[in-house]
């Protein structure tokens, strides 16, 4: 009970519950389902992101370019389609902007695996790179005539709630990623790829004797990030009904920030689904409510950092408390 009680994702739920209760006594308006549905809305892109961060940080490495994939994927998504079919329908959008994310996310994979370079350079040149290339050889411009497809697909929803001021509608993008979710947990928790993906985090040397490819598993984790960043960044160009380059970039560290609230190590090895929905869900509920109980926007990245030094600190104490007791039992 004291093992489960003291687990990243009870101590996660147990926050949320408390910061919920707190918000709604302060502001009644908070408690409605019309609140839970603009939570989630939030969280749709939020939470792929955070999806295949998760899977790079369990490796053992950091990638910052997942954002600027996003905005590069949408926007020449957009443009392409705008030129040669702008009638086209939703699901060939989001087949172009995941290919597209692919090959950028396979550039990344190329560059780790090829010459053996820390991801975290990597990612943050081809952030550089992809975000200088959009902006000076493909466009600059916010575009508003986007295909009809997507502002329908922005209009869907999943349930309709009367409220008092109106109504409030789940958005069908939900589902995208539930699935997104569930994928990485069926890859993470039930095959030999997952397996080495986590051993890859715990040790290269080690996995590379166990007889994983490492090139494989590399490629794999970055051109996987590459697709659910094209499917995160088309999905909010439709919400958005717009496509602007200049969007996205700089939400890098919330999606760091949930994942390693969630439980991730930054020294790769550990993390969970579960934890990052939670720290998700905790990131958006802080970000979003903050401004009804009276704090300033300004304050918000304040909170995000207090989040990334308490989630990265505690593990850190865990750890020395663990080799602590083993050195006593080890003396004794």
């Amino acid at each position: 009970m004291s093992r489960i009680l003291l687990r990243t994702e009870t101590i996660l739920f147990v926050t949320i519950v408390v910061l919920t209760a707190v918000i709604s006594i302060i502001n009644p308006v908070f408690f409605t389902i019309g609140s839970l549905f603009d939570l989630l809305r939030s969280s749709i892109v939020l939470g792929i992101f955070a999806m295949g961060v998760l899977l790079v940080i369990i490796s053992g490495g950091i990638d910052v370019s997942f954002a600027a994939i996003a905005v590069f994927a949408s926007y020449s998504t957009v443009r392409i389609l705008g030129i040669v079919m702008p009638e086209a329908p939703l699901w060939i959008a989001f087949a172009v902007s995941a290919v597209i994310g692919l090959g950028l996310g396979m550039i990344n994979a190329f560059f780790i695996s090829k010459f053996k370079l820390p991801p975290l350079i990597v990612t943050l040149g081809t952030l550089s790179m992809f975000r200088g290339f959009l902006l000076f050889a493909i466009g600059n411009k916010i575009i508003r005539d986007i295909p009809p497809s997507m502002p329908a697909f922005a209009r869907t929803w999943l349930v309709e709630v009367g409220m008092e001021a109106g109504v409030s509608r789940l958005h069908p993008a939900v589902l995208i990623t539930a699935a997104v979710a569930i994928f990485v947990w069926l890859i993470l928790d039930f095959t030999m790829l997952g397996r080495g993906i986590y051993a890859l985090g715990g040790s290269r040397e080690s996995a590379e004797r166990a007889g994983f490819n490492i090139s494989r598993i590399q490629y794999f984790i970055y051109g996987t990030v590459g697709v659910f960043a094209g499917i995160a960044g088309l999905i909010y160009a439709s919400l958005n009904r717009q496509a602007n380059p200049q969007e996205l970039v700089g939400t890098e560290l919330n999606v760091i920030a949930a994942v390693v609230l969630g439980g991730a190590s930054l020294t790769g090895g550990r993390g969970t689904v579960i934890g990052t929905i939670l720290g998700v869900a905790l990131v958006v509920l802080m970000n979003n409510s903050l401004v009804l109980v009276g704090i300033p926007s300004t304050w918000q990245r304040v909170a995000v950092g207090v989040i990334i030094l308490i989630g990265t600190g505690l593990p850190a104490l865990q750890a020395k408390r663990k080799s602590r007791q083993i050195a006593r039992v080890a003396e004794s």
